[in-house]
């Protein structure tokens, strides 16, 4: 009896969470753990978006809503993208409410891709971009990005990729791994390459609030010819501490937003009710709260990335944004996979190897500082013993 699909045997099980259910299991031996592997916001999601929710819930908002989301919702993310980008979307046909940011991305790529379409996706890149590019049959081209170079975005690499079933492009900006934003003229050049072979562009800004020394967010959606061929993937995970809550959203032309609406309503029907309206909340009110965070992310980014380059072997450049250190260590003589294997074992701190993002990642290891200060303190100090 066959008992799984064929095109699973392709796809790999998340580095980040291996890493992340190894630390579990040694908490639960007693071993005092520093998991620096995910990418889950220490702070408890603002008391505001919190009663919102509660509030809806004892209204009544625990039932099925339309699969496109609540019109309260809905509207409060045309008016944020309208206000921040200048973007002009109509609620009722060009935006779908989601169970997270991951599945707006994949209802994107499901909606679009085809078997045997080819996406590219710069390198170093998330771990889930290949393998939901896999599990629609396409078939994911990773385009490696030039360290020595920060990892900058070229025409010249992705035009190097480019064959006649290019069917899109994936971008993320600030990205995760690296911390970069991509700058205007990275994005001119990415739409460039878009118009010219006919791509569509899926644009994961997930992290367009975590920004750090005067770095602007940009939609590639912005550029000229573009928001008719962009999709643009986004969340409230990161920017509010609402990892748990699971409130994505995506941005798209009608035509291509009416098939991911078929997709959703066939699948998980709808996002939750109440955790709409905590997301009506949290666009809709203060962003006092976001600014808060990133205050304190921006004074943990200088702690790490300074213990980090105090560092035998170590060197790391500061993230433009997100909030991940992406430290070389190929000075301490290991390859990513095997200084991640040592220090969970000796130091016992979890981070994440950067061959788990593309082989431009290699010689990279990834950590998250969305976490406590005292533990990243820690955690240079733990690392410094064992090399």
């Amino acid at each position: 009896m066959k008992l799984g699909a064929e095109r699973l045997q392709q796809v790999a099980e998340s580095a980040t969470l291996a890493f992340s259910e190894r630390a579990r299991q040694m908490a639960q031996k007693g071993i005092n753990v520093i998991d620096l592997a995910g990418g889950d916001p220490d702070f408890t999601t603002p008391a505001h978006i919190i009663e919102a929710a509660f509030t809806a819930a004892q209204k009544g908002a625990t039932h099925y809503v339309s699969s496109r989301g609540i019109p309260t919702f809905l509207e409060a993310i045309a008016n944020h993208y309208a206000a921040e980008q200048g973007l002009q979307y109509d609620p009722k046909s060009e935006i779908l409410v989601t169970s997270g940011g991951k599945m707006a991305i994949y209802l994107a790529i499901l909606a679009t891709i085809d078997r045997g379409d080819e996406v590219l996706i710069p390198e170093p890149a998330w771990v889930s971009y290949v393998p939901m590019v896999q599990l629609v049959d396409g078939v994911p081209v990773e385009v490696p990005l030039d360290a020595k170079n920060n990892f900058l975005l070229t025409r010249e690499a992705l035009e190097e990729k480019i064959t006649p079933r290019t069917r899109a492009l994936l971008l993320n900006s600030p990205s995760n791994p690296t911390g970069r934003v991509l700058s205007r003229q990275e994005l001119e050049a990415a739409a460039e390459v878009a118009l010219r072979h006919d791509l569509l562009v899926f644009s994961d800004e997930i992290y367009y609030k975590l920004l750090y020394d005067g770095h602007q967010h940009i939609s590639i959606a912005t550029l000229p010819g573009m928001r008719e061929r962009t999709i643009i993937l986004n969340g409230l995970s990161k920017t509010y501490a609402m990892t748990g809550w699971r409130v994505g959203f995506a941005l798209a032309p009608k035509p291509i937003m009416s098939q991911m609406v078929k997709v959703q309503s066939h699948t998980i029907t709808c996002a939750a009710a109440f955790a709409q309206y905590a997301g009506a909340a949290a666009l809709n009110g203060s962003q006092d709260c976001v600014r808060e965070m990133v205050e304190v992310y921006a004074q943990r980014r200088r702690l790490i990335v300074d213990g980090l380059n105090s560092l035998p072997g170590v060197r790391c450049e500061a993230p433009e944004g997100a909030f991940y250190a992406f430290p070389n260590i190929s000075g301490t003589g290991m390859t990513s996979l095997e200084f991640c294997e040592r220090m969970l074992e000796e130091a016992h701190v979890v981070m994440t190897p950067g061959s788990a993002f593309g082989p431009s990642g290699e010689g990279y290891v990834r950590l998250s500082f969305a976490n406590a200060t005292e533990k990243l303190a820690e955690t240079v100090e733990r690392l410094r013993k064992v090399l």
